[in-house]
């Protein structure tokens, strides 16, 4: 039976100072005066619209994400914020959380951030070495990244998370560990660290650069994860690390295939319909232009669809196998509304290939099914 599950809302703002050239998310190079107060104003009427979608759940999370966000000043957010909880409730523990890019902002903002309501910062460093942090077309330096950190410590943030990247073009496997270390000389609650990978539509896909090999990136990789644990840093999933009491909520609640309500220009979202049986993602009007064309009558979104019984599987497990917890039984049955004995045959497979455990209640990925993630998930499509 499909049960309701929790809900997290995510709000995108598209705009960024510079597109990087690694970059596949609906970002935008900002060549006009910032479009702040009219935005914020389109935000709250997309979400006006998408009330229904709410069917009376609290908010258990809220994610700024970009594009970077941290171009909107600490002001147009309270405002945004106040209005939201005007307009849905939410959990009395509610985790917000914004992405800052350290050379988007005047660090004095981080105070205007933490007085708005927010509560957690993503930073995204990806580098602490010049060199590279050039060639990922960051617009940042290693001290600006330093200042940043510090300035959210002293803002009042004790959850925040810095996004570090290896295996990037050119960097050995003693700079990538330089780097990793430097981030935890910062004694930094909450690391999201992964490897550089090309994706389609991106500059590096249509100019690859020249990337470490496979087996350095494993073996920076295999350093680092030792690096991390010594540190004191639990891995909780793929590429998130954290210490007691700081893993992400709002990625925690994907990666329990919860349900999300996205606005904003390209926002996507999952929600559950328990009455139909039924779960629908949805997704908005991807072009900041075009989104903010929206006609007050019109609607902001650009397509939907409702998910299959055949396709339920593969998007449940490409969630929950990010995770390094057990998948349970009731889980995999409360969110899809299938029967776990129906995985039966595929978990079959995955258990000869060495992939995973199985007993009656859960489902355990083995360390060989997360080092070949891509290729467990793709017994269930």
């Amino acid at each position: 039976m499909l049960e309701l599950p929790p809900l997290s809302l995510y709000i995108h703002f598209p705009w960024c100072l510079k597109k990087c050239p690694y970059c596949d998310f609906n970002s935008h190079t900002l060549k006009t005066d910032l479009p702040e107060e009219v935005y914020i104003r389109a935000l709250l009427r997309d979400l006006q619209q998408e009330l229904s979608a709410i069917q009376n759940r609290p908010l258990v999370s809220i994610y700024l994400g970009g594009g970077t966000p941290s171009l909107f000043s600490g002001k147009s957010l309270e405002f945004l914020l106040n209005k939201i909880c005007s307009m849905v409730e939410w959990v009395s523990d509610i985790e917000i959380t914004l992405e800052v890019n350290p050379g988007s902002l005047e660090i004095d903002r981080f105070n205007d951030y933490y007085h708005a309501g927010i509560n957690r910062l993503s930073i995204g460093v990806q580098s602490f070495n010049d060199q590279y942090l050039a060639k990922l077309g960051r617009i940042h330096n290693a001290k600006a990244a330093r200042k940043a950190i510090e300035a959210a410590q002293k803002a009042g943030f004790s959850n925040y998370n810095v996004d570090l990247m290896y295996a990037l073009p050119g960097q050995t496997i003693q700079e990538g560990l330089e780097d990793l270390k430097q981030a935890l000389a910062l004694k930094i609650p909450h690391l999201s660290w992964y490897q550089l990978t090309i994706e389609p539509h991106t500059a590096f896909f249509h100019k690859p650069p020249i990337l470490p090999s496979d087996d350095d990136a494993a073996d920076l990789q295999e350093q680092g994860l030792i690096e991390l644990e010594t540190f004191g840093l639990n891995q909780y999933e793929i590429a998130a690390f954290s210490l007691p009491g700081f893993a992400c909520r709002h990625n925690n609640h994907y990666w329990t295939f919860g349900d999300y309500l996205g606005i904003g220009a390209g926002a996507h979202s999952k929600i559950t319909y328990a009455d139909q049986q039924c779960i629908q993602r949805f997704w908005k009007v991807a072009h900041p232009k075009a989104y903010l064309s929206v006609k007050d009558m019109d609607s902001f979104r650009a397509d939907s669809k409702a998910l299959t019984i055949e396709e339920l599987p593969f998007e449940f497990m490409l969630n929950v196998c990010r995770r390094y917890q057990p998948i349970t039984r009731t889980l995999f049955e409360q969110r899809t509304g299938l029967s776990f004995d129906s995985l039966m045959p595929v978990l079959n497979k995955a258990y000869a290939k060495g992939f995973l455990n199985c007993d009656e209640t859960a489902i355990t990925i083995t360390p060989l099914g997360r080092q070949f993630y891509n290729d467990l998930v793709t017994l269930f499509l």
